[in-house]
């Protein structure tokens, strides 16, 4: 009888401590930086981390991979978009389920005086960096699913258009896409400011060059059927200076029959409006990775 009490007792306690393991278990944000030799310099980035991470040890996650925009860093999106609050609501109300989200540093202030953006261009090859190093890197490091079905790619801004970007050119990379007041497109940059190295110049021919809109405007069948494995949103405000180019990229999306989701809100080019995206934007992408398990 007192062997039989002596092991309750021992179960109790084992399911006492795991209990008290899990009511621990809460999600975190590490900040970490990489050495690039592709850009020849070291990059921060910010990683959210799901609770129970530290206490599944064989559990692998999907990964988001969310960018900022034109002057902001990596921290920016936790600092202003508060995206672990937000995620941490959304996982408690059942709304989303666990995974990375994972913010690189691809600018800073000033403009002029850093370079900016997601592409490559003169002395900064920043999407070989990403693909090529940063990625790989990442997806080491932490315990990551690594199938294109449950990665995705986000962002606002210039992050928008670089999310647009990565994965209309990278689509066996990411399933799914959500742009946030994206610049999709701008006009040929200014000359003579090229000619100088103006850092601005630099951005703009970039996003000129990689023009989101015409890479739908311009695709072969091949293109466009590799388009449609993408699940593609596009969320911008009424009021923001760069609604009209994100209807545009609709309007391509429409004319090559490609599928997506469009939300037009109330809000401008804040981080007001962007912050309040997340609450659409990681459901989204949950929903995106729970349909990909079921495959």
């Amino acid at each position: 009888m007192r062997r039989i009490l002596l092991i309750a007792a021992a179960a109790c306690l084992s399911l006492a401590a795991s209990a008290q393991d899990w009511t621990k278990a809460v999600s975190r944000v590490e900040h970490h930086t990489i050495h690039s030799e592709v850009l020849g310099c070291d990059r921060n980035y910010t990683v959210f981390l799901p609770a129970g991470y530290d206490l599944e040890k064989d559990r692998r996650y999907p990964i988001l991979y969310l960018l900022h925009g034109m002057s902001d860093t990596d921290r920016n999106w936790y600092y202003r978009g508060h995206v672990r609050d937000v995620m941490d609501q959304l996982a408690a109300d059942g709304q989303v389920g666990p995974m990375i989200i994972v913010t690189p540093d691809a600018g800073g202030m000033p403009v002029e005086e850093k370079q900016n953006g997601y592409f490559d261009m003169e002395g900064w090859a920043y999407e070989k960096f990403f693909f090529e190093e940063f990625m790989p890197h990442v997806e080491s490091e932490y315990r990551v699913m690594g199938d294109r079905g449950h990665r995705g790619v986000a962002g606002l801004s210039m992050g928008g258009g670089g999310s647009t970007s990565y994965a209309q050119r990278h689509p066996d990379k990411f399933c799914a896409c959500y742009a946030m007041s994206a610049l999709m497109h701008l006009p040929e940059a200014d000359a003579a400011q090229l000619a100088a190295g103006s850092k601005f110049a630099l951005l703009t021919d970039a996003v000129h060059r990689l023009s989101c809109v015409e890479y739908v405007q311009q695709a072969d069948e091949a293109r466009k059927k590799a388009l449609r494995t993408v699940a593609w949103y596009v969320d911008c405000g009424d009021d923001d200076f760069l609604l009209d180019c994100n209807l545009d990229f609709i309007k391509a999306l429409r004319a090559a029959r490609i599928p997506y989701s469009l939300r037009v809100r109330d809000g401008g080019h804040t981080w007001e409006y962007w912050h309040s995206a997340l609450y659409n934007a990681l459901p989204f992408f949950s929903r995106t990775f729970l349909a990909n398990d079921r495959k």
